[in-house]
C-alpha cells in the first residue's frame, strides 16, 4: 500500500481526522492521527479507533505493519505547535 492510501482511509474512517503516514519500503508505516475523536479515551482505545479503520487491510495482509501515535487537536498542537 501506498502511505497516501492509508492516509485516506484513516480520514475516512474518523471524523475530523488528519493522517500523516510514512513508510518507505511499502510493508512498515507509521501513522500520527490526529482528530478529536480521541478526547476521553485512553491510549487503547485511540489506537482501536484508528485500527478499525484499517483491520480490513491488515486481516487480508494488504497491510503488514503500522506504528500508530494518535493526538486531540490540542496535543497536536502543543507538541507540533
Amino acid at each position: 500500500m501506498h502511505p497516501e492510501e492509508i492516509k485516506q482511509i484513516i480520514e475516512a474512517g474518523l471524523t475530523e481526522c488528519t493522517a500523516i503516514v510514512e513508510g518507505k519500503d511499502g510493508k512498515h508505516y507509521t501513522a500520527a492521527v490526529v482528530s478529536p475523536a480521541f478526547l476521553g479515551k485512553n491510549r487503547v482505545q485511540k489506537q482501536q479507533l484508528v485500527y478499525n479503520t484499517l483491520n480490513h487491510y491488515i486481516t487480508d495482509g494488504t497491510l503488514h505493519a503500522i506504528s500508530i501515535k494518535t493526538f486531540t487537536p490540542e496535543e497536536w498542537h502543543s507538541h507540533h505547535g
